[in-house]
């Protein structure tokens, strides 16, 4: 491992309600505005299962997670578990997997965010992302404690806006919509799980950050606090949709302005807006930090170009990383549309949580919190959400997981 001194270190400037503000400003994101509509496609009537299975298995995930940052208090979150614990090649599996995917997720992000500030779409579009990209990159380039306030603030539109639209949605109805039909058996239910799964899949977010935390044992609970606030605003906003829309639900492209025209308040329809472009812009920001987080990380172990370990003097903050990522997510945004076409982003997401459970698994009694059938639940849960992926979501994470492999291995025999 390259040696790090106090001026390489990140800043310690967070607070535990800093790092769950990040977290759920990654949890609480777009997702919650698209995210039930095709699960209820699947699950219909059973769509409050399919959020019960993901929060189990997201709580497993989560807890593992805690676990291991609590001993492991730096930078890089899993792919710094699996190197720690399991070893570097299934330290970097899941890093690579990581900021590959996630790399395309901040494109996605970015544009979804561009959908809903610029509808009439074009070249207007793609460059509002570019230009969102590049400012929250000049925000996380002026130090962490600067991102998590402005993500306190994206978080608060976000949750104002949704409560709202909770409460509009709630009115009674004349005539009531009508029930959503009967699931699609028990893989229906699986299917809506992974949807939901990741839709607040970000608390991973925190373990990334876990070098800048002040006090590193409170890891644990900030990752537990901001995935229980996500699950039941998930909850809340579920049974809004589900009470206004009905058997509609599964065919809306905007469920949320759905529930509120149904209610009978167009006027809302703009706020709305505003509030899911919010929530696009705080998750991408907690995307941007996690991302760079875990290529520093890497970098400080020569998986990625040594230069990206680079820490600002001043502001403590990742700045040569921060830099690429932000100039690879624009130049995604103005020349690729991957907001329907990153499959392998969610196979990357649960490999790398796999090697989190199996991680906290392989962790001696001494560092244990949790007891060892959840990381087995969690990891056996990551398996199955995996193996119901699209083939094609599957093929091309296993395309990108060994273009990483090859290189790794050009670079070691290079080295």
């Amino acid at each position: 491992m390259l040696s790090m001194s106090e001026t390489d270190s990140l800043a310690r400037g967070l607070g535990t309600g800093d790092a769950v503000v990040v977290g759920l400003s990654a949890m609480i994101g777009a997702g919650v505005f698209a995210a039930f509509a095709p699960a209820a496609a699947t699950a219909g009537s059973a769509i409050f299962l399919a959020l019960g299975v993901a929060a189990v298995i997201a709580l497993c995930n989560a807890v593992a997670s805690a676990q291991l940052a609590q001993s492991y208090p730096s930078s890089g979150g899993t792919y710094l578990f699996g190197r720690e614990v399991l070893g570097p090649w299934w330290g970097f599996l899941a890093g690579w997997g990581f900021v590959i995917g996630k790399t395309a997720s901040c494109a996605a992000m970015a544009m979804t965010f561009a959908a809903y500030a610029v509808p009439a779409g074009g070249w207007w579009q793609r460059l509002a992302a570019a230009l969102a990209v590049a400012l929250l990159t000049l925000a996380t380039l002026r130090g962490i404690t600067r991102t998590a306030r402005l993500a306190r603030v994206l978080l608060g539109a976000t949750l104002l806006v949704l409560v709202l639209a909770v409460a509009l949605a709630g009115m009674t109805h004349s005539p009531a919509p009508s029930p959503l039909p009967d699931p699609d058996g028990f893989l229906g239910v699986l299917q809506a799980a992974g949807l939901l799964f990741f839709a607040f899949a970000g608390y991973a977010r925190i373990a990334t950050l876990a070098e800048e935390v002040r006090r590193p044992e409170v890891l644990g609970h900030a990752i537990l606090v901001a995935l229980g606030v996500a699950v039941v605003v998930y909850v809340a906003v579920g049974l809004a949709l589900v009470h206004a829309l009905g058997a509609d639900l599964p065919s809306s492209s905007a469920p949320v302005s759905d529930a509120v025209a149904a209610a009978g308040a167009d006027w809302a329809a703009p706020v709305v807006r505003v509030g899911a472009a919010a929530a696009c812009l705080g998750a991408l920001l907690a995307l941007l930090a996690g991302v760079t987080r875990t290529g520093l990380a890497m970098a400080r172990e020569r998986d990625l170009p040594a230069p990206l370990a680079h820490v600002d003097p001043v502001h403590r903050v990742p700045d040569r990383a921060q830099l690429a990522l932000g100039a690879v997510v624009v130049v995604l945004v103005l020349t690729v549309d991957l907001r329907g076409a990153i499959g392998f982003s969610s196979f990357g997401v649960l490999l790398y949580y796999a090697v989190a459970n199996l991680a906290a698994l392989r962790q001696p009694a001494e560092q244990r919190r949790w007891p060892r059938p959840m990381q087995v639940v969690g990891l056996a849960g990551c398996l199955l959400l995996a193996a119901l992926l699209p083939a094609a979501s599957v093929l091309a994470g296993l395309a990108v997981l060994a273009v990483g492999v090859v290189g790794r291995l050009v670079a070691l025999r290079r080295r």
